[in-house]
């Protein structure tokens, strides 16, 4: 599985980039950030873990208005997210994602794989705010050197979410600012 790079019969359009963070469409509904981390103070893959997780929203308060996540295993969590109604001022309604997220790790790869779930609506969660439905939502993290990992990470939202075209490169932003908050946190860890 290589996201890295998009089949030439396929357009993707670049909605952001800066310093390393680049956020495309791939195709309606199918968005693909790519982002890489260093720190030559510690090994990179030995956090890659759903601790990870946890710190990205963490440090995104400002993003999420509540997270929980109940670990089923070692390698399985159920992620409940409460993004705050950041374009609320937009006619857009408070959205929440409610995830199950399997990691395997391979020989230079660890992978997150997870999708929403929609049999239920978790608890605590205001009765206005709408499912951001993901079919698909793949995380690769490519371990270059024990010290560097690239991360590409490729979502892909069910077709009945609208995804306005307005919206995308705010969200690009958003996310830049998210990812850039645990990069600078992960690259200054001195151990």
């Amino acid at each position: 599985m290589d996201l890295g790079n998009t089949p030439k019969n396929q357009l993707e359009l670049v909605l952001f980039e800066k310093d390393g963070f680049q956020f495309s469409r791939v195709k309606k509904n199918n968005y693909k950030l790519k982002f890489f981390m260093e720190n030559n103070n510690i090994v990179l893959s030995k956090i890659i873990d759903f601790n990870l997780i946890k710190l990205i929203y963490d440090l995104n308060g400002d993003v999420y208005e509540k997270v929980s996540i109940e670990q089923l295993n070692e390698n399985e969590i159920i992620a409940t997210l409460l993004m705050r109604p950041l374009f609320q001022d937009l006619g857009l309604p408070q959205r929440f994602s409610y995830i199950h997220i399997k990691r395997s790790v391979e020989d230079k790869r660890i992978v997150f794989q997870g999708q929403s779930i929609r049999s239920c609506r978790p608890e605590g969660i205001p009765e206005d705010a709408e499912l951001m439905a993901m079919e698909d939502l793949t995380c690769v993290c490519d371990i270059v050197t024990e010290h560097k990992i690239n991360f590409s990470f490729i979502v892909l939202f069910d077709q009945s979410m609208n995804v306005p075209s307005f919206a995308e490169k705010m969200v690009g932003i958003i996310l830049n600012k998210m990812f850039k908050r645990v990069k600078l946190f992960i690259e200054n860890v001195r151990l």
